[in-house]
C-alpha cells in the first residue's frame, strides 16, 4: 500500500509517496507528471519513509548538501532505470548533458550510438524529483531545457547548489 504526504519547499508544495520499499514518488506541485504512479488507494500517512526524505529535504533545502538518501523504490522500463541510475551519479552542484548521458548508455549497451531525445523522454518521467536530480541535466552548448517542475525551479535548485549559471542558456518561457 502507498502513503502520501506534503513538504512545503521554498519552491512550493512537494507531494510525497512511499510503499513499504522506498519512496515511490516525489512531486512539485503543477508537475508535468504529478502523481502519475500514485495508486488511487493510497493513505495519507507520515510514514518513516516519508519522514526520512522530508528530513532530507530540509538539509537539501538548508544547504546542506545530505548524504544518505531514504531508501527509494524506483519504478520505470530498463532504460529509464539505466538513465535514472546515471542521474544519481551526477554529484551535487554539478550538471551533465544529455548528450553525454546517451553516450554512457551506448557504451554500456556497446551501441555506436543513442538518442539524447530518448535520454530526454526518461528523464522526464522522473518520478523522484529531486531525490533523483533530474535538474542537473542541461541541453547541448548550456541550454537550460525540460524540467517536469518548471524551468523556473530548476534554475532555483541550480543555484542552491552553488551552480554558476552564467554560462548557461536560459529561455525567457
Amino acid at each position: 500500500m502507498q502513503a502520501y504526504s506534503y513538504y512545503d519547499s521554498p519552491l512550493g508544495q512537494i507531494l510525497l509517496a512511499s510503499d513499504a520499499q522506498g519512496l515511490t514518488g516525489s512531486w512539485f506541485e503543477n508537475d508535468s507528471y504529478y502523481a502519475d504512479n500514485l495508486a488511487k488507494t493510497s493513505v495519507h500517512r507520515e510514514t518513516a519513509i516519508i519522514q526520512a526524505a522530508k528530513k532530507w529535504l530540509a538539509d537539501y533545502f538548508a544547504q546542506q548538501q545530505p548524504q544518505k538518501l531514504p531508501p527509494l523504490h524506483i519504478m520505470g522500463t530498463s532504460f529509464q532505470e539505466k538513465v535514472w541510475q546515471i542521474l544519481q551519479q551526477i554529484p551535487y552542484g554539478t550538471t551533465l548533458t544529455y548528450g553525454a548521458i546517451a553516450q554512457k548508455i551506448a557504451a554500456q549497451k556497446k551501441n555506436h550510438r543513442m538518442s539524447a531525445q530518448a535520454v530526454g523522454g526518461a528523464v522526464g518521467h522522473n518520478h523522484l524529483s529531486i531525490f533523483i536530480p533530474c535538474h542537473r541535466v542541461i541541453g547541448n552548448h548550456g541550454n537550460l531545457t525540460g524540467y517536469g517542475g518548471g524551468l523556473p525551479r530548476k534554475v532555483r535548485l541550480l543555484k542552491l547548489e552553488g551552480v554558476d549559471l552564467g554560462a548557461f542558456y536560459v529561455p525567457k518561457k
